[in-house]
């Protein structure tokens, strides 16, 4: 998940990992006041106990936050095994100084300072078992000694930890977007999606270094995607879905080590956003030329959604498009994007079309210094038949094509319509003429200043 937050409720696999055991739902906080009054004592010092219930809140939080057993295909959070987590006793009885301590700190933990994840707080009781991380029985005499619950907590984790205090709370939300992630799209997620490929190939050398960490699910990204697919046994098909999403997620968590104790650490900048989650109002930039777009090819087949200008400016307009989606497709209409209204909108753009294009509808790229033609592979194919593509839905006569990388037929006929239409040599192929004209067209397209989705262009339109 992208930021630190404390979870309303957590999920308990009453046994380890793969017993057959049962599932409890219960509130974050009871499920701390039940490990703490199950793992220690109500008459340790008060010191001991704080150290005790911080370590338990953070060790709680890590396999929260790298979505340790989920991402192996588990339905729980954590288990009640200390073989593998910490002890909890569903029904048991909660001790009154353990019940006010955690009320007052449940939504603090611990970190190292300059890592976001919460630390993987390893404890162990210190008589019949020690471990590198805390002792329980330690911290008895630590307290006694007058020290203060982070100074214990800094004799057994290190001097570099802190306290975050008065995180968030709200109910967990599981990493994967919720629809697939593949060639062409633009996201926080893909960004993620890359940088944690870019560091399992430092483990797994033959998955290809992504050049540019930049949101866009361009061809590298695929590429690194289809050999991690290959060296995991998953279907080589370059997109992330969720069996995809989670394994990489798991590889990562194993080669940073989150859920261990000497963490190589998580920087702050391997989890910043670089697209709004949330669009509004007075929203601008590419994030919401996407959102104008994705609303323009729905409106394409279902005419509640009015027709919007793909100018990157969140107003009234958008605003009441945003609406009437909502409406059909029984959301809050309260005209805001945020995570399920991309969902809905994603898998409607999908449902609207096999050849609709879901892609970064922000840029056009410049003529790549060589000419395709029927057979041409490659990343640039693959932008053409983009291009293609979206002014295919504002001009009938001009075939959508599919995204596949190849000029083939289909791309060819395609072309050949755009020639004709257009005024140009159609000879099929894309040369600097018929490719500055298909750019320029859908830049126009994008700019709203030739062209919007809808119209037909009735006459040639000149190149400015």
């Amino acid at each position: 998940m992208p930021s630190v937050y404390i979870p309303e409720s957590i999920t308990v696999h009453l046994g380890t990992p793969n017993s057959n055991a049962a599932n409890v739902t219960v509130s974050f906080p009871d499920y701390i006041k039940n490990v703490a009054s199950s793992e220690i004592y109500p008459t340790w010092p008060e010191s001991a106990l704080r150290a005790n219930i911080y370590a338990q809140i953070s060790f709680a939080l890590n396999r929260i936050f790298t979505e340790w057993y989920r991402s192996q295909g588990y339905s729980f959070d954590i288990t009640s095994s200390t073989q593998y987590d910490q002890k909890y006793i569903h029904g048991r009885d909660i001790f009154g100084s353990v019940n006010s301590i955690v009320d007052e700190i449940f939504n603090n933990y611990l970190r190292r300072q300059g890592s976001a994840e919460p630390l993987f707080a390893q404890f162990c009781n210190g008589t019949t078992v020690t471990c590198e991380g805390l002792s329980q029985w330690g911290t008895v005499e630590l307290a006694k000694q007058g020290m203060t619950p982070y100074e214990i907590l800094q004799y057994y984790y290190g001097d570099d930890i802190e306290i975050v205090q008065d995180a968030p709370v709200q109910a967990i939300q599981e990493s994967y977007p919720g629809y697939p992630l593949e060639y062409g799209q633009r996201s926080n997620e893909v960004r993620y999606l890359q940088i944690r490929l870019n560091r399992i190939a430092q483990n797994y050398p033959s998955i290809p270094k992504i050049p540019t960490i930049d949101g866009n699910f361009n061809a590298a990204t695929a590429s690194a995607v289809r050999k991690f697919q290959e060296i995991f046994k998953l279907t080589p098909d370059g997109i992330v879905g969720k069996s995809t999403w989670y394994q990489i997620a798991f590889v990562y968590n194993n080669v940073k080590r989150l859920a261990e104790l000497n963490s190589e650490g998580l920087q702050f900048s391997e989890i910043s956003q670089q697209f709004p989650n949330t669009l509004q109002m007075g929203s601008t930039g590419d994030g919401v030329k996407i959102v104008q777009y994705y609303l323009q090819v729905v409106g394409r087949f279902n005419n509640s959604i009015p027709p919007v200008a793909i100018d990157g400016i969140f107003g009234e307009a958008t605003r009441n498009a945003v609406m009437a989606f909502q409406r059909q497709y029984g959301l809050t209409q309260d005209g805001i994007v945020g995570r399920q209204t991309w969902i809905y909108l994603y898998r409607a753009v999908k449902g609207a079309g096999a050849l609709v294009p879901v892609f970064d509808v922000t840029t056009a790229q410049p003529y790549p210094g060589y000419t395709l033609r029927s057979g041409s592979r490659g990343e640039n194919v693959s932008l053409l038949q983009e291009y293609l593509t979206a002014i295919s839905l504002n001009d009938s006569s001009i075939p959508a094509v599919p995204i596949t990388g190849y000029f083939g037929d289909q791309t060819y006929n395609s072309v050949i319509s755009f020639q004709r239409q257009y005024g140009l040599a159609a000879d099929g192929i894309v040369g600097m003429e018929t490719w500055n004209r298909i750019t320029s067209v859908y830049k126009s397209l994008l700019d709203s200043s030739e062209l919007r989705f809808g119209q037909y262009p009735g006459t040639v339109m000149q190149s400015s």
